[in-house]
């Protein structure tokens, strides 16, 4: 089983940050320290690759798994403690990128590969993301305000 995580940024919701059979890319690598409220918070964004989901540096039909988990704030201060941890989207440029990020991710997925996608609708409703990918996921949780759903290859 070959996996990517395509924006790990700091991995937080993986139970192994180091799982074996999984490569971890991101277009960040650094350490932030940043004030929120009275506390300093550190977070580390170390990915064994360093690419632009648009670009994935990886040949066709590679991976088995491509977990996407990308920014979702288009509103959140340059300094702050949510852009420095999650990072932030271009208001009018996101459903472009977004169409990008999709093609390139099925481009590296093998033919019987699934994409694992996470969204949350704080700011930019998740039908919008999914008309941004010119497809809809075959199931998913639709009550939460975070959302995760999945896409199969589309033949």
């Amino acid at each position: 089983m070959k996996i990517l995580d395509v924006c790990c940024g700091s991995r937080m919701f993986w139970y192994d940050k180091e799982e074996p059979h999984t490569t971890y890319m991101d277009i960040r690598k650094a350490v932030y320290t940043v004030k929120d409220r009275d506390l300093v918070r550190k977070v580390e964004i170390n990915p064994d690759i360093q690419a632009d989901w648009k670009h994935i540096p990886f040949d066709n039909e590679t991976f088995d798994l491509v977990v996407f988990d990308p920014p979702h704030l288009i509103r959140a201060g340059n300094t702050s403690w949510l852009s420095k941890k999650y990072g932030t989207l271009d208001l009018m440029g996101w459903p472009h990128e977004f169409r990008e990020a999709f093609h390139e991710i099925m481009r590296v997925l093998k033919p019987t590969g699934t994409l694992l996608f996470k969204w949350n609708e704080d700011q930019i409703p998740v039908k919008k993301v999914f008309e941004a990918f010119g497809q809809q996921p075959i199931l998913g949780d639709m009550k939460s305000k975070t959302k995760w759903s999945v896409f199969i290859k589309d033949e």
